[in-house]
């Protein structure tokens, strides 16, 4: 029984039923909920794709980045200076996708080479080097007072409300953004990443280039991390100096290990972990925090060392030794099946 369930999930229409019910329910909410929901989803959907461009580069390259908060804070002040000024729309979206985007590869040009400690350290740089400038250059930034765009308005022939039209941007943006790493990982770059991941000796040898898919890699999570800041925008029409502190780098880092690295679905799950933990864990002791976090996140790593997206799978190896480990009844003795010679000695008078 187990088996056949277990072959009812993996069937192609099988999950493309359950991606459609998705689908629907996620179009269908906002006009359901209330407010505070929607506002609090659409935020989910804006960190959740700035944990997928953290995904890229180490759930799987393999690649230390603790900068990935750096490329959203960019994102962000890119969309808001091109708001203030007066841009299409569409060129400030470009904007704030390909600029985090050259930013993300000088730096891997340089930092992929490294490894270990070396490239973790180049990347801490980012946002502590990035709340300074941002405040020094308050000609573009608004400096340590920060700046506001507010673009994200419903047009008056959607009749939504503010929230709900947010809300369908981040999906449709953010959702676009999730099928497009999807493909790429399921493609050969995705196989050349989890290659140079594995064993960068073994990449070389089979014509598998490590330090230039590195530095896709980089810039690829950098352009994602524009796309969040373009949202995050969206979402909060404000940002400052203080969107790119270091801390929030680490809590983007702890999303991703929580959800799952190297799985697109992690990152949707470090999204709504990222948004909804830090408010449950205010609600019940504002001063332990950051303790019940780091509880939350050892207890996830000793339990699941996967994530919480791999918790379909343990559930499976632990249903398959259960049942190896039950008794099994022996097989009944064929109707046709001759007696043993030692009981038909026994048989005999």
């Amino acid at each position: 029984m187990g088996t056949q369930k277990t072959g009812l999930l993996r069937t192609p229409w099988f999950q493309l039923t359950l991606a459609l019910v998705a689908v629907v329910l996620l179009v269908v909410a906002p006009l359901l909920l209330p407010i505070p929901v929607n506002q609090t989803l659409a935020r989910i959907g804006v960190f959740a794709v700035a944990v997928l461009g953290l995904n890229v580069i180490m759930g799987y390259t393999g690649q230390v980045s603790l900068g990935q908060i750096f490329f959203l804070g960019l994102g962000a002040y890119v969309t808001a200076y091109g708001v203030e000024h007066g841009w299409n729309i569409a060129l400030v979206f470009l904007a704030a996708v390909v600029i985090p985007g050259v930013a993300g590869l000088i730096v891997a040009l340089a930092a992929a080479r490294l490894g270990g400690l070396a490239i973790a350290m180049v990347t801490i740089a980012l946002p502590i080097v990035g709340v300074p400038l941002a405040k020094r250059l308050s000609e573009f930034t608004g400096g340590s007072q920060g700046i506001s765009a507010r673009f994200s308005s419903a047009p008056g022939w959607t009749g939504l409300a503010d929230d709900q039209w947010q809300y369908y941007l981040v999906l449709g943006i953010g959702g676009i953004t999730f099928l497009l790493v999807f493909n790429l990982v399921r493609g050969k770059y995705g196989r050349a990443f989890r290659i140079v991941k594995e064993n960068e000796a073994v990449a070389g040898a089979m014509g598998i280039s490590p330090y230039r898919y590195k530095v896709l890699a980089f810039t690829i999570a950098s352009m994602v991390g524009g796309v969040s800041g373009f949202l995050y925008m969206v979402v909060v029409q404000y940002t400052s100096p203080e969107t790119l502190a270091f801390h929030h780098s680490i809590s983007l880092l702890a999303a991703m290990v929580v959800g799952g690295a190297g799985r697109i679905i992690g990152s949707l799950i470090g999204g709504v972990y990222y948004v909804l933990v830090p408010n449950f864990t205010n609600e019940v002791a504002p001063t332990l925090t950051s303790l019940i976090q780091g509880a939350i996140l050892l207890l996830v790593l000793f339990v699941l060392p996967g994530g919480i997206a791999s918790l379909p799978r343990v559930l499976r190896r632990w249903t398959g030794r259960s049942s190896r480990s039950s008794p099994s009844t022996p097989p009944s003795t064929p109707p046709n099946t001759p007696p043993s010679s030692a009981s038909a000695k026994e048989d005999s008078p």
